[in-house]
């Protein structure tokens, strides 16, 4: 069936609605989204039930990298700086030797079983070197995995950092493929160009992005998450144009934006959010839909083999390896090094060879297609049963009540308490914004002249102003005192 202008919306929007009653299920059961997205995509498509003829792979690349654009600045708005700063080095290793030495021992495994050559090799290596954001969060944010220590926020910061590192590798390999004249030295250059650029504007932007979300006057909320995508968009493509990494720069500038305060951010977050889950299942479903499985038979017998390389082999020697230098006790390097799961990032880099038109880019793609189901169904299902076995899970004697690890002001508070601001209080002719409250308070109401405002973060304070605050606890309430005066608060 061809898609045409009238039934276009019908058919997107049965297959949208079919993508999140499976999302539902694979949550409740522990299914990998990943894979009833794709099985939805490949049923609609030509092979499937529905018959819809879709090989265009410059689109299903251009719908992949806007769906990364979304999928990873909202991964790093939702992480929690001070959740990964303890684990800061292992992941930042993780996430880039640990994809290098992947993409090397994979793409050498390749060039010994196969007839491709290194560069061909090492390029098939690169594009699955990189664990998958969407299906690793979607696994360890479940309602039955909790894990010890700090093993959960490592593995976020991986997934979540880790693709800019395998796209650069990508285009290198890519490079050399289509380039047979240039030497594997003369592309080091363009790959430290790459991430240090990549690196510095996306904190530059960062910043940049928070002083204008907080000093744009608006007027209405709702248009403060479309000024953020629109300042996404900016950083990752004025980044690409001056040479250096469009994804490290979103999700850098992500993780900044993230934790600091700006206007209105309960709504830009749960935006982001909801638009991340619609990327996603609308990236899976164009991919699904891109793929032909009847052309995926013939190369099953060694996309498998290299598939069980790649984590029974690879994935471990580059945890290990990586994390040779850090205390670390060896279940928790066994359990990172199984959570490493690959998903719908390889199925987009591997569009990049297609649209090149190297000699084997429809074997790599077909390939990498049945490496990242393959990485998904195994290892993906068993998320939950390694971590036992390894004994990297919370027991359910060791679950706090409402067990919550992303705690936010709607979080529910215990304590009140008013504070008077005098004249002389460093809060005089401030917005709430630039007040630097502590995350654990919340200014509810302010009584101004016998009138009471509902503050929001463009709120200015005045002399004489009555704080209404509620916190978690009264301790908090010094860290409140500490923003309002210049005088020490005794408790």
């Amino acid at each position: 069936m061809n898609i045409t202008i009238e039934n276009i919306l019908l058919v997107g929007s049965i297959l949208l609605f079919a993508s999140i009653i499976a999302g539902r299920t694979s949550y409740k059961y522990g299914v990998p989204t990943l894979i009833l997205f794709l099985s939805v995509g490949m049923l609609a498509g030509s092979d499937g039930i529905l018959g819809i003829h879709f090989d265009n792979p410059k689109l299903a690349q251009f719908i992949g990298v806007v769906s990364l654009n979304f999928i990873l600045f909202s991964g790093g708005l939702d992480t929690n700086w001070k959740s990964v700063k303890p684990i800061l080095k292992e992941g930042i290793v993780l996430s880039s030797l640990g994809v290098l030495l992947t993409a090397l021992s994979l793409g050498t495994f390749v060039w010994l079983v196969t007839d491709f050559t290194i560069y061909e090799s090492m390029l098939l290596g690169s594009i699955v070197s990189s664990t998958d954001a969407a299906a690793v969060f979607s696994i360890l944010r479940s309602k039955s995995t909790s894990l010890k220590h700090n093993i959960r926020p490592t593995l976020e910061l991986e997934s979540g950092s880790n693709d800019p590192m395998a796209y650069v590798l990508t285009i290198l390999f890519l490079m050399l493929v289509v380039n047979q004249d240039l030497s594997f030295w003369s592309i080091i250059p363009i790959f430290l160009q790459q991430m240090i650029i990549g690196g510095l504007a996306g904190f530059i932007f960062g910043k940049l992005s928070v002083y204008i979300i907080n000093n744009i006057l608006l007027g209405f909320e709702g248009l403060y998450p479309v000024l953020v995508i629109s300042l996404m968009f900016i950083i990752f493509s004025f980044t690409d144009f001056i040479g250096g990494n469009g994804f490290l720069a979103i999700y850098i500038s992500g993780v900044y934006i993230g934790n600091q305060d700006i206007i209105h951010k309960n709504t830009i977050l749960s935006m982001f959010d909801g638009l991340a889950w619609l990327m996603q299942i609308v990236l899976f479903l164009t991919l699904g839909l891109l793929v032909y499985p009847s052309q995926m038979i013939p190369y099953m017998g060694i996309g498998l083999l290299i598939s069980l390389f790649l984590i029974i082999v690879s994935r471990p020697l580059s945890v290990f390896l990586s994390l040779a230098f850090f205390k670390m006790k060896l279940n928790r390097r066994l359990y990172i090094s199984w959570v490493g799961l690959r998903g719908a990032v390889p199925i987009v880099f591997a569009t990049y060879p297609l649209l090149a038109g190297i000699d084997k880019a429809n074997i790599i793609f077909n390939i990498v297609f049945f490496i990242s189901v393959t990485s998904v169904l195994i290892q993906g299902t068993t998320v939950s049963i390694a971590a036992k076995w390894l004994g990297v899970a919370v027991s359910e004697d060791e679950k706090p009540e409402n067990h919550n690890e992303n705690i936010t002001q709607n979080s529910p508070k215990t304590c009140l308490k008013e504070f008077e601001i005098s004249s002389t209080s460093r809060a005089v002719n401030k917005r709430v914004i630039d007040l630097n409250f502590p995350s654990n308070a919340l200014i509810t109401l302010i009584k101004r002249n016998q009138t009471y405002i509902l503050p929001d973060g463009l709120t200015d304070i005045k002399a004489n102003d009555t704080l209404v605050v509620i916190a978690d606890c009264d301790e908090d309430f010094y860290d409140v005192q500490k923003c309002l005066s210049n005088e020490l608060f005794i408790a």
